[in-house]
């Protein structure tokens, strides 16, 4: 049996039990009924996935995976290959966004080379060296990796899950890699089904006019590869990239080890479908962060009947979404573990339940 195989075998729905027991311990806390709305929703959510009410969102681990994509030769993305790697490196020494907001929240920044098309080998052990290949290949004129690449890059996230689970009560995922707006705009359409230029978007900033033509070369990929909806890892495959699969890896393996795990935006929620394929069950351990102004967001976050916690048209990634959600869970965690009930502070409930 392999690492993927076995994993799924261990993923199984959130304690639907201790969710119930979390919302009749919450209505007995010294405030109106649900005055907190969806914080407190947050909290019966990670009851049920933690299997207790009370719990610790303390350590967070935010899993940056990076790769690039073949995919850019046919002018899909408005900067150069080489970013992917000189970002890497801005990561290393701190001078990024991720940096300063994992910083804010008070998570740990894990970073794997999963497939930069560039030599970093200088930055390891500081970046996890999890390399594949350099970069997929163009799925335009041929699938972007083979299946076993694709399954390897699944099976390194649920690695880097379980080298960690023991030291994190909380997994938030990111990603970097110049044109993986593309290949996840592609795993948008096939896994919904839904037209290539209603899952585009301009992603760091293409120009408006080149958004046809993004549409027609993921149109020609899918239509020249066929890949079939129902089999993740051939979608991945054909048409997605190899952190997309390393994300989907990391969602795998905390619903695994029964911890939530925090999505980013557009990149890393089409990375979410093909876990959801995989592991319908893990929908249950998925906190989504936010709405990505990228156009296609919606449409997957439909598809997973999920719902962000925050709509700031942010479209940066990284991971810096998830980073910004995170004060939320620690919100949701400190209300069920430190407020009193009414009993413990002797206040009357009259009227309030």
């Amino acid at each position: 049996m392999t690492l993927l195989d076995d994993t799924l075998k261990k993923i199984v729905p959130a304690d639907s039990i201790i969710r119930n027991e979390a919302v009749n311990y919450i209505n007995r806390l010294t405030m109106p009924q649900w005055a907190l709305g969806r914080v407190l929703d947050l909290a019966v959510e990670l009851a049920g996935i933690y299997r207790k009410v009370h719990f610790s969102t303390a350590r967070k681990k935010i899993i940056l995976m990076a790769g690039d994509h073949g995919v850019v030769a046919e002018g899909v993305a408005c900067q150069p290959q080489s970013v992917t790697a000189q970002m890497v490196e801005n990561f290393v020494h701190g001078g990024a966004a991720i940096n300063a907001l994992a910083g804010a929240a008070g998570a740990e920044l894990l970073v794997a080379d999963i497939g930069v098309a560039a030599d970093i080998s200088h930055l390891y052990p500081a970046v996890i060296n999890r390399k594949i290949a350099y970069g997929t290949r163009n799925m335009a004129q041929m699938p972007a990796m083979t299946e076993e690449e694709a399954r390897r890059a699944v099976e390194t996230g649920i690695e880097i899950v379980y080298a960690n689970d023991e030291s994190t009560d909380l997994f938030a995922v990111g990603e970097m890699g110049i044109g993986n707006t593309t290949c996840s705009s592609a795993v948008l359409a096939v896994i919904a089904g839904i037209e290539p230029q209603l899952a585009v978007g301009r992603g760091a900033g293409l120009n408006p006019g080149l958004l046809g033509h993004k549409a027609q070369v993921i149109a020609r990929a899918i239509d020249k590869h066929k890949p079939d909806k129902d089999n993740p890892i051939e979608v991945l495959a054909k048409v997605g990239g190899f952190e997309l699969g390393g994300i989907a890896g990391v969602i795998l393996g905390a619903a695994a080890c029964r911890k939530p795990v925090v999505i980013d935006g557009f990149i890393s929620t089409a990375a979410a479908l093909i876990a959801a394929k995989l592991a319908p069950e893990s929908v249950d351990y998925m906190i989504m962060a936010h709405a990505s102004a990228e156009p296609g967001h919606s449409a997957m976050l439909d598809f997973l009947v999920k719902k962000p916690l925050l709509d700031l048209d942010m479209r940066l990634g990284e991971g810096s979404g998830a980073a910004v959600a995170m004060p939320i869970l620690d919100s949701a965690a400190a209300i069920i573990n430190n407020m009193a009930t009414f009993e413990q502070a002797k206040v009357t409930d009259e009227g309030v339940r």
